[in-house]
């Protein structure tokens, strides 16, 4: 295996630390070593959450964590810095908590809330957070970053849901559900940093890791589509894509039931972001 293919190899989902399996969602108190800097020995005793495990080319784990008391944790779920910080397990000590879940699932708002019915996956997944859906789906608006939805996409998933607006001639606020056939492509993906195009989005993180074995589409019929060349900026959905927000909620619901194979009542958690 050369270096190119260790980087793409997969890194598990969960590692065992202290005799206590770890992983997306579990509760660590910090312990920073002696070789810590000054920044991560002001941490400890405070309680992560793990957002992520990330492994080098050496074959060493790095548990990615938030801090469960930061009220930015959202900006570390989003992957920004300051508010999301690394240790090794050497250097946590699990807490008590729930398992880590048996299946994960990404639901991904996209669209450009300034260009008309491009917002609809966008105002989807911000409802959504307010609803219980199965343990270990992770729901987020990535709007137009294209990149950090790269990057999620290589973090252990089972499944991804996209939510976009998706012209396929229809009447306007019609729904569909469809399963893309990816095709791998071989020459370099360049993603546009104005806009957020899913197929080149998957064709890219195919060709850095490993991406979900199942990726849906929960899309939806616009009337108003923008080039983003016009003068005025549109930041409203039209009447019939507004009217199919509700149903698309529960659209995405009965995905997500189909991929949890129906959830039973412990295994229901409120929305994340």
């Amino acid at each position: 295996m050369d270096g190119w293919e260790e980087l793409r190899a997969a890194v598990p989902r969960t590692i065992t630390v202290a005799g206590v399996e770890v992983g997306r969602g579990s509760r660590l108190a910090l312990r920073p070593g002696t070789g810590a800097d000054v920044f991560e020995r002001a941490l400890a005793g405070q309680v992560g959450i793990v957002e992520t495990i990330h492994q080098d080319v050496e074959g060493r784990f790095q548990l990615v964590v938030t801090l469960e008391d930061d009220p930015g944790r959202d900006l570390g779920q989003a992957r920004r810095h300051g508010h999301r910080f690394f240790f090794s397990p050497e250097e946590v000590e699990p807490l008590a908590g729930p398992a880590p879940p048996r299946t994960r699932v990404l639901v991904a708002g996209i669209g450009n809330i300034f260009m008309g019915d491009d917002g609809f996956g966008v105002e989807v997944a911000r409802r959504l957070r307010d609803r219980e859906l199965p343990r270990g789906t992770e729901v987020s608006d990535f709007g137009i970053r294209g990149l950090d939805l790269v990057y999620a996409l290589g973090e252990n998933y089972d499944a991804a849901v996209f939510v976009d607006a998706v012209p396929r001639g229809e009447e306007p606020g019609t729904l569909f559900v469809i399963e893309p056939e990816l095709e791998a492509q071989d020459e370099p993906v360049a993603l546009d940093a104005h806009g957020m195009d899913p197929v080149k989005v998957l064709a890219l993180a195919a060709q850095l890791g490993s991406v979900p074995e199942r990726i849906l589409v929960v899309g939806c019929e616009p009337r108003t589509r923008m080039t983003g060349d016009e003068e005025e900026i549109v930041g409203e959905l039209s009447e019939p894509v507004r009217a199919a927000v509700d149903e698309a909620v529960v659209l995405v619901e009965s995905v997500l039931g189909e991929l949890f194979d129906v959830p039973d009542v412990q295994d229901v958690q409120g929305g994340s972001s």
